[in-house]
């Protein structure tokens, strides 16, 4: 069966966003954009929240039309346009490319995607994955730690859920970020 994977950039003291949803700090160079497309690229599909889902919508679809834009760019516009996404929203009506959307994230709706899918789902999305994560629903994390304090903002793990993960792989790139790949070990709330 497929995995649900959350995918996300962090900063060192924990936020995904700063104040104002502010995102500029994120240190995605071309070599962590490459290491992002050929992940991403191998997935069975994308699964995010309407706000993440608006957001890709906004500027993927056509971010390969800039003649300035680099080969990572391009790629990974691809990438989103062809993959199949599922977008778990109780607003969003219907969405475009090749996208599906569902009404609210259950547990058996997920168990559905994860069966249906040719491979692993990958989940981007904060308030998404504290809903997954709630039933203990995430099977991995790939986070990028970038070398960047916050002080503020809005925390990944707010939830204040333990979980025990197993640490699969670590990747340090040129420009300072971190990739930390983890697996859930225990079950949901559980510590070892």
């Amino acid at each position: 069966m497929s995995k649900i994977v959350l995918f996300m950039s962090v900063s060192l003291d924990g936020y995904f966003e700063g104040p104002d949803r502010d995102i500029s700090w994120h240190r995605v160079d071309e070599d962590v954009h490459r290491h992002l497309n050929q992940e991403l690229g191998r997935m069975g599909g994308f699964v995010s929240g309407r706000i993440t889902h608006e957001l890709m919508a906004g500027y993927w679809p056509t971010a390969a039309d800039d003649p300035a834009a680099p080969p990572s760019i391009v790629e990974f516009a691809r990438i989103w346009r062809e993959m199949p996404k599922t977008v778990f929203s109780r607003t969003l009506r219907e969405a475009g490319w090749n996208t599906t959307v569902l009404p609210e994230a259950t547990p058996e709706a997920v168990a559905a995607l994860k069966a249906a899918a040719t491979g692993d789902l990958a989940l981007g999305g904060a308030d998404l994955a504290a809903s997954l994560r709630a039933h203990g629903l995430v099977d991995e994390y790939h986070l990028l730690v970038n070398p960047v304090l916050l002080g503020r903002g809005r925390p990944l793990f707010a939830d204040g859920r333990p979980e025990d993960l197993e640490l699969l792989a670590t990747r340090a790139f040129g420009n300072g970020v971190v990739l930390l790949r983890y697996a859930r070990t225990a079950a949901p709330g559980a510590n070892s």
